[in-house]
């Protein structure tokens, strides 16, 4: 693989992860993914419940093999259940415990025909939760991901880092990988213009959003964001205020492209996208000499 180019997937704010796996009262969940008269739930707290009782959720390819359903029902400590997972291209979902999620679909071959597990059962699956939350937490994390991002492009001490954004419509992989920043460098890391919605406020709209705004919205303090800079983002750039510039989905727009490429070498501009299954033009980038992370290689 081009060394500047380089797998990515979805991920998790830490908070969302369980501390403790709640006790057991369903075998799967009744939330099946394509079945829109299971999607039942307008609200974060009722949807987490409905994975946190069972023990094995349904997941599936859909649009792209990569979806927010596989970490929500990782961080509510149940077992994903995925059929055909094997069938995945190796560089997508790359960062997934592909392994253990096939032996999450081994356990539930096995039990699935039984009316009662047995206490021995239950130590096998809650050995697998057990050791799928570790996971999550060790490398599915938005703060994770973002120090996936700087340390596979040699960028680990940085200081500032710009965030560029076409467009402020929802996009998963832009959303929960700039939480991810912000969680780890607070207001030098710059989001322009302005994502509202992974602000907490309490005028955002979740009917207008992409999934009811579960897990990617209301999450980050306001003065984590330094308002005043967006007054003076061309001047920072010509002066180069920022150690590297991320574009949080190149498909969505390159803004301000010709001037950060003009004060910019291509190494310091990282590219992101979190397209479903599509033919992706990344090849015109990495051309350029742009790192390149991509969801659906």
């Amino acid at each position: 693989m081009n060394h500047l180019i380089e797998p990515i997937t979805f991920s998790i704010p830490e908070e969302k992860i369980v501390d403790t796996i709640q006790h057991k009262t369903k075998f799967v969940s009744s939330l099946i993914p394509g079945d829109t008269s299971t999607y039942i739930y307008d609200n974060e707290t009722d949807y987490y419940n409905e994975y946190k009782q069972s023990i094995f959720a349904i997941t599936i390819k859909k649009s792209g093999w990569d979806c927010m359903r596989h970490y929500e029902i990782l961080a509510n400590g149940t077992i994903p259940y995925f059929p055909d997972i094997e069938k995945c291209p190796p560089n997508t979902m790359a960062l997934l415990p592909k392994n253990l999620i096939i032996e999450g679909n081994s356990l539930y071959d096995k039990y699935k025909n039984k009316d009662k597990l047995s206490q021995e059962d239950m130590n096998d699956c809650y050995n697998l939760i057990n050791r799928l939350l570790d996971y999550t937490r060790n490398h599915l994390t938005t703060n994770k991901m973002a120090k996936y991002i700087l340390n596979k492009t040699g960028y680990m001490d940085v200081k500032n880092i710009l965030y560029l954004s076409a467009s402020i419509s929802p996009d998963y992989l832009r959303c929960i990988t700039l939480h991810g920043f912000k969680e780890l460098f607070g207001d030098k890391c710059h989001d322009y213009p302005k994502i509202p919605h992974i602000y907490k406020s309490n005028d955002i709209d979740y009917t207008q959003l992409y999934g009811k705004g579960i897990t990617y919205t209301n999450l980050l303090e306001p003065e984590l964001r330094n308002d005043e800079l967006d007054s003076t983002i061309e001047e920072d750039i010509q002066n180069k205020k920022y150690d590297i510039v991320i574009y949080g989905s190149y498909h969505r727009g390159m803004l301000g492209y010709d001037i950060v490429s003009k004060y910019y070498n291509p190494n310091e501009i990282i590219l992101l996208c979190g397209n479903d299954e599509h033919n992706c033009d990344y090849q015109q980038w990495l051309n350029k000499g742009h790192h390149v992370f991509v969801r659906e290689l």
